[in-house]
């Protein structure tokens, strides 16, 4: 369990352990709850624990059901008390919380049913008050809570104590931030769908535990951390707080500890260990902190930055720009598949073969056209062998009423073709009152899938026709993890990346692109980057083309590479970036507006657009060749 070594800094109000992966933090969190539970039994006492929903901690409660039926850790001593619950919300709905503590915890252990509470959605609103006072009471009769375990929502809510909450709240009906209906948009499918109210324990309550832990993993929660960390005690941020409380542990991975200084800007703390990738680093800061080109730093600006111990480490500001600037410059190119008859030193991908075999694995059946569709073209108009790996079907992101739609179509068709009339009218009627009745969150019969996952694919291979990529290069995975009909997936398992060794082996190409979200810990995007790894963890050593190819990694719709992590920068000119607009424009499906938007309100085409003419941007910035546009990929070295 690797903890990494980042120096303490005053910056920091809180104690915080940064992990290198989610699981690792998530394990620690459940041995420290494991040995308060074991040390109550040792003394004939009941734990009392404060339980939190969410992603966040789901890894620890994972780790407490092994700890359970492996290690014979027994719950029947624990008392727990949940955070929240929406309102109003009934507790078989697949959104309560009710639902989720069962599905992810009680039902796999030993927890007496009578010491489990969390917080009634059902009850009527002129009941509301009198509950949260009894709810109150009952953790003051249970001794009160011996640790609480907490998430953090963007807005820095803990609990749904939004923006605004005092230190002295207690349990109580609450309104619902805008921003946190916008991140829960994604269970209940829509926003409109979500409550706008919740029960939750107080700030007040959370503040009384003898210990809390706080949990945060993935960069989305990067900036509300360092705010909570680093910032003033306010209540625009109810999770600052917990700066004053005496016995707080904050743990989390490397990714949401990006934006904290020592991170960050480590020459800001102290000494430091200087290598290439910080130089850049810091470099990169200083330019765009002088708002000055990288060409154009000078000594005193080092000095003004705190990069004073860098000037001594390098030398002068001119030799350490001209350095830095040209690794940059370096990672500039149009040749995404290597430029033939070239001098391919300095460049980022090789000249030969002039003609490679290039496979581009897409989680979703947009992602390739979203996140690197200019590379696309450009990878089929200079002659490569491009192949399209769609990872999933993408079924579940697809609105019933385009399901209807074409199973509507179905019928006519099959009416009009005078083909399998009968059968078609069953199907369609069996859609027809399926969805009739479904229910908000419900899965999917496996024909309304079926649907679903035909409309992703007819959409992926229009614009794969558009781009130009040969039919029989177009691939369609349905990796197993993924058909749940559910936002939840199962894990990882032998199908999944057994699959994706099979089409390695198949084209065993020169190149792989992939979605190289890192820093998600729970997306899909992440699982189908872990079967290429493993895939290619299995082949290397065994097939001779597999040291020959090189991975790159592009981002997905939510974001792009920082500009000290880019390796290959693709220039898009105004006319290809049309083309690759029109590209995304064949996943109607997805168009005008997405099942799964997240928390960006513009269309995916929009943050594409936007996104690479930003990374565009900071190249200009920095004193690069000014371009419409840029893609930016990172080599993963396997």
């Amino acid at each position: 369990m690797e903890v990494l070594d980042y120096p303490e800094t005053a910056f920091e109000k809180l104690p915080v352990t940064i992990f290198e992966a989610a699981g690792e933090g998530a394990v620690r969190v459940a041995r420290e709850i494991a040995e308060l539970i074991r040390g109550k039994q040792l003394q004939g006492e009941r734990a009392v624990l404060g339980l939190a929903t969410g992603s966040s901690p789901i890894g620890v409660y994972q780790e407490l059901i092994r700890l359970h039926r492996e290690e014979g850790l027994s719950f029947r001593n624990v008392v727990t008390f949940n955070l929240d619950e929406y309102y109003p919300m009934e507790p078989d709905e697949l959104q309560s919380y009710v639902y989720f503590m069962h599905e992810q915890l009680f039902n796999h252990i030993d927890i007496l049913p009578e010491n489990v509470h969390i917080p009634d959605g059902t009850l009527p609103i002129d009941k509301v008050k009198e509950y949260c006072q009894h709810y109150e009471k009952q953790i003051e009769e249970c001794g009160g809570l011996d640790m609480q375990l907490l998430g953090i929502g963007r807005t820095g809510h803990i609990g749904f104590n939004e923006p605004g909450s005092s230190i002295n709240s207690i349990t109580r009906l609450v309104k619902l931030d805008p921003l946190t209906i916008t991140d829960a948009a994604k269970d209940f499918i829509k926003e409109e769908f979500v409550p706008l109210r919740a029960l939750t324990m107080g700030v007040g309550t959370i503040m009384k535990a003898r210990k809390i832990i706080l949990l945060a993993w993935g960069e989305g929660k990067a900036k509300i951390l360092k705010e909570m960390v680093e910032g003033r005690v306010s209540d625009e941020v109810p999770a600052s707080f917990l700066q004053l409380h005496p016995q707080v542990a904050v743990v989390v991975d490397q990714w949401a500890a990006m934006e904290l200084t020592r991170v960050k800007t480590p020459w800001l703390v102290g000494m430091c260990a200087w290598d290439e990738s910080l130089i850049r680093r810091a470099v990169i800061w200083l330019s765009l902190r002088m708002r000055k080109p990288i060409l154009k730093l000078t000594d005193e600006d080092y000095k003004d930055g705190s990069l004073s111990d860098l000037l001594v480490e390098a030398g002068s500001a001119y030799n350490l720009n001209l350095r830095v600037f040209n690794t940059i410059q370096r990672t500039i190119t149009g040749w995404p598949g290597g430029k033939p008859n070239s001098n391919d030193t300095q460049r980022p991908e090789r000249a030969l073969p002039a003609i490679k075999r290039a496979l581009i694995f897409s989680p979703h059946p947009d992602d390739d056209v979203i996140s690197m569709g200019g590379t696309l073209l450009r990878l089929v108009d200079q002659g490569h062998d491009v192949h399209v790996a769609y990872q999933t079907s993408g079924n579940i992101a697809v609105f019933d009423d385009d399901a209807r739609r074409f199973a509507d179509f179905a019928l006519d068709f099959a009416e009009k073709m005078n083909v399998g009339v009968a059968e078609t009218r069953r199907e369609h009627a069996e859609v027809v009152e399926f969805l009739r009745h479904k229910k908000l969150g419900e899965e999917d019969s496996p024909l309304v899938q079926d649907i679903k996952a035909l409309i992703r694919k007819g959409e992926a291979a229009a614009a794969c026709r558009f781009c130009g990529v040969k039919e029989q290069n177009v691939h369609f995975m349905n990796m197993p993890f993924y058909e749940t009909g559910q936002v939840k997936k199962k894990p990882l398992g032998e199908a999944d990346i057994q699959a994706v060794v099979d089409i390695l082996q198949e084209i065993q190409p020169h190149q792989i692109f992939a979605a190289g979200d890192l820093r998600d810990p729970h997306g899909t995007h992440r699982v189908c980057l872990d079967a290429i790894f493993a895939a290619l963890a299995r082949l290397k050593g065994q097939e001779a083309w597999v040291d020959d190819c090189h991975l790159w990694l592009y981002r997905g719709a939510w974001q792009e590479w920082d500009v000290e992590e880019i390796e290959m920068a693709v220039p898009i000119s105004p006319e290809e970036l049309m083309r690759k607009r029109k590209a995304i424009f064949k996943h109607q499906s997805q168009k005008d507006s997405a099942v799964f938007p997240g928390n960006d309100k513009r269309e995916f085409w929009q943050r594409s657009e936007d996104r690479n003419h930003t990374t565009a941007q900071l190249y200009d910035q920095l004193g690069l060749a000014e371009y419409e546009a840029m893609e930016a990929f990172v080599r993963y070295r396997f």
